[in-house]
């Protein structure tokens, strides 16, 4: 890949990445020749990982992350690279092989220059056992959800009022009940299940 095409790669991710984390991330996307696509939102999913079938490796990560977000999503998923290229394609997506990977790739970027001070602690406790995404770490999601875009109209199950009805992304309806221990219980309207909601979960409000 020419030098030209790397600084139209450094001038982009100026608009998604903290400052600090813009050469050394350019310098890790270089040397795994991966293929960096930014997409608009995919509410499932902030990222992902893909072998082509012309064997190149693509990583795509969602454009309405903020940049912090989007720094933990990029490595999140060069590291799938990383450890499918180290141990083989055998392993499970986020077992015991890709969670040292990413350990290994977040530790350089976990530091004050980087990161708010105020996000360094819950890092710190989710690196320790690093999760298959980082929105099932309630209280980290939550934290990096304050650096969201202020103009965005986003509802998050812990503000709904507990007996009032939501809508998630797929358009179906719940009704809020109680907390049990970390996540919520909520009735599908429709059917009468109970599902449990992650407490950072988006949603719009329909009615109290």
């Amino acid at each position: 890949m020419s030098s030209l095409i790397f600084v139209e790669v450094d001038d982009i991710l100026k608009k998604y990445l903290p400052e600090r984390a813009i050469a050394p991330c350019l310098e890790l996307i270089k040397s795994t020749g991966v293929h960096l696509k930014i997409v608009n939102e995919r509410v499932t999913r902030h990222g992902d990982y893909r072998r082509m079938p012309d064997g190149r490796h693509q990583i795509t990560v969602n454009a309405s992350l903020n940049k912090y977000r989007f720094l933990l999503t990029l490595i999140h998923e060069i590291a799938h690279l990383a450890a499918f290229e180290k141990y083989g394609r055998r392993i499970k997506p986020h077992g015991a092989e890709w969670k040292r990977t990413f350990q290994y790739l977040m530790l350089p970027y976990i530091r004050p220059e980087i990161f708010p001070e105020q996000l360094l602690p819950l890092l710190a406790r989710h690196f320790k056992n690093p999760k298959a995404s980082s929105s099932t770490d309630a209280q980290l999601s939550m934290a990096l959800q304050r650096f969201d875009d202020k103009n965005t109209d986003k509802t998050y199950v812990f503000e709904v009022p507990l007996g009032s009805v939501f809508r998630i992304y797929n358009g179906k309806l719940y009704k809020k009940g109680n907390r049990r221990v970390k996540r919520y219980e909520c009735v599908e309207l429709a059917t009468g299940k109970l599902y449990l909601f992650q407490p950072n979960a988006q949603v719009e409000l329909v009615g109290i």
